[in-house]
C-alpha cells in the first residue's frame, strides 16, 4: 500500500504556520519524527514503533501524525485504526451468569443487543497495548497546549475525512488515556463534540524502596505474611528468564496460556500478534525482559516487562488457571514485577487496567486516565455516552491497603 501525506496549514495569531502530516509507516515519518518524539518515552519513539507496526495484533493498521511550527516538528501523534464489532470484543457476555437471574439476563440481552449495532473501523489516538499517556506529545515550550489540543483534533479529523473519501469509513474518533494533569486538552476535545469517560483506573506502584527487604518491610504484619505464603504455595516453580531461542521454542504454549487469561477478560480490544513478544526480545532487549515459570519442566506462567525510564510496564503474560490457585501464579507474579521494579532501579511500576483489587494488595493505587469518543456523525454522537455506559465493563473491587500507616510507622520505629 503506497504512502500518502496529507498537509493542513493554519496560522495562528502571531502569524507562525502551524501544519501536519500523516504517514502510513513509521519509517515514512522518519527524522521529523525522531525529532518531535519526546526521549522519555521508548512507546514513543521509531524502535518500539517499528516493532508493533511490523508485528500488529489481528486487525490493526497504524499511522503516524507529525506537527510542525514552521518547518520545526514540535509533535507527534500515533494512530490505531481498528476494526470493531461491540459484540465480538465483549467476552462477559459468553459466560453464563453464576446465579442466573430473569433481570440479571434481560440486561445482557440488550447489552449484547446494543453492541451489535457497533461496527466500525475507530481510528484511535493512543495505544491499544498500553495504558498511560503513549498516544501523543508536544514540545510545549514551542506550542500551547490549546494549540496544541485544537492542532490535533483537526489532524484526526482529516485522517477520518481522508479515508471516508478512499473508501474506509471511519466514523469514530477515540482520543485514549489523558491524565488528570492535562484532562484541560481533554475539555477542548468535549467542546469539540467528544464525549469523556473513564473505564477501570491504571494501578500503579510507587517504589520509594532500595530492596525487595525494605518493600516488605514497610507492610503490615498480614500482608508480609501473604508474601511468605505465596512464596511457599510456589515451591516446585523454577523460574528463569528466557533468552530469544528460548522464547521461541515454548512459543506456542506462551501463546496458549495468554490467549487463556485474555478470553476471560471482560474487554478485549486486542488480540496480539505471536510474535510480538519475540521481536522485542530480538529488537529491544536492553528494554524488554522475560520470565517464565516451569513445573516438572513444563512452562505454566510468564510474564514479560518494558523498562521505559524510570518506569517499569508491566507488559503481558499467561498463566494456567487450572493450577493457578494451588500454587498462587498470578500472585507470584506481581511480587516477582515488583521486585523487578526496585532491582532495576525504577520509581514505578505499571500494572495497567483489570485484576485491580489484587494489584491493590501489593501496593499499587488507581489513577484514572481520560479517554474521548466521538462519532462523526451528530445524531449517533449523541447517544454515545448512554452506549459507552452500557458496553464499558464493570468490576466490583474494594482497594487493599497493605503498607502501614504513618503512626504504624513511628510505633515500629521507637
Amino acid at each position: 500500500m503506497p504512502d500518502f501525506t496529507l498537509k493542513v496549514t493554519d496560522v495562528s495569531t502571531v502569524n507562525a504556520a502551524y501544519r501536519h502530516c500523516y504517514f502510513r509507516s513509521i519509517e515514512a515519518a522518519g527524522r521529523d519524527w525522531d525529532i518531535a518524539a519526546p526521549a522519555h518515552d521508548i512507546f514513543l519513539q521509531r524502535e518500539y514503533l517499528a516493532i508493533l507496526e511490523s508485528n500488529p495484533p489481528v486487525g490493526m493498521r497504524f499511522g503516524y501524525l507529525v506537527f510542525y511550527r514552521g518547518d520545526a516538528p514540535v509533535g507527534v501523534a500515533l494512530c490505531q485504526i481498528k476494526f470493531f464489532k461491540g459484540d465480538d470484543n465483549i467476552n462477559e457476555l459468553e459466560q453464563p451468569a453464576k446465579e442466573p437471574c430473569f433481570f440479571g439476563g434481560l440486561a445482557k440481552w440488550f447489552k449484547r443487543w446494543v453492541a451489535g449495532k457497533m461496527a466500525a473501523d475507530i481510528l484511535i489516538c493512543g495505544n491499544m497495548l498500553l495504558t498511560g499517556e503513549h498516544g501523543y506529545w508536544f514540545d510545549y515550550q514551542k506550542i500551547t497546549a490549546e494549540k496544541a489540543a485544537l492542532m490535533l483534533e483537526q489532524a484526526l479529523n482529516e485522517v477520518a475525512r481522508t479515508a471516508e473519501r478512499d473508501g474506509i469509513k471511519m466514523p469514530v474518533i477515540l482520543v485514549k488515556d489523558i491524565a488528570p494533569e492535562h484532562r484541560e486538552q481533554g475539555k477542548i476535545l468535549v467542546n469539540k463534540g467528544f464525549f469523556e469517560f473513564v473505564i477501570q483506573p491504571n494501578m500503579v506502584l510507587q517504589l520509594p524502596f532500595h530492596n525487595f527487604d525494605e518493600y516488605l518491610g514497610a507492610m503490615s504484619t498480614k500482608y508480609r505474611t501473604r508474601v511468605k505464603r505465596a512464596f511457599k504455595k510456589a515451591d516446585g516453580i523454577v523460574k528463569k528468564e528466557l533468552a530469544l531461542a528460548d522464547i521461541q521454542r515454548e512459543l506456542p504454549r506462551m501463546y496458549a496460556l495468554y490467549r487463556e487469561i485474555a478470553n476471560n477478560a471482560g474487554f478485549n480490544m486486542v488480540d496480539l500478534n505471536e510474535q510480538y513478544l519475540p521481536a522485542l526480545k530480538q529488537d529491544l532487549p536492553a528494554h524488554f525482559r522475560l520470565f517464565g515459570y516451569y513445573l516438572d519442566n513444563r512452562l505454566v506462567a510468564f510474564f514479560t516487562t518494558i523498562q521505559n525510564g524510570k518506569e517499569l510496564e508491566a507488559h503481558f503474560l499467561g498463566y494456567d488457571k487450572e493450577i493457578n490457585h494451588d500454587y498462587q501464579l498470578y500472585l507470584n507474579v506481581l511480587y516477582d514485577i515488583v521486585r523487578l521494579g526496585i532491582e532495576s532501579g525504577c520509581h514505578t511500576v505499571v500494572f495497567a487496567r483489570t485484576a485491580l483489587e489484587i494489584k491493590s494488595s501489593v501496593g499499587a493505587e488507581a489513577h484514572d486516565l481520560y479517554c474521548y469518543l466521538r462519532h462523526q456523525n451528530q445524531l449517533m454522537n449523541k447517544f454515545s455516552g448512554t452506549i459507552l455506559d452500557y458496553l464499558k465493563p464493570v468490576e466490583e473491587w474494594m482497594p487493599r491497603h497493605p503498607f502501614k500507616t504513618h503512626a504504624e510507622q513511628e510505633e515500629h520505629a521507637s
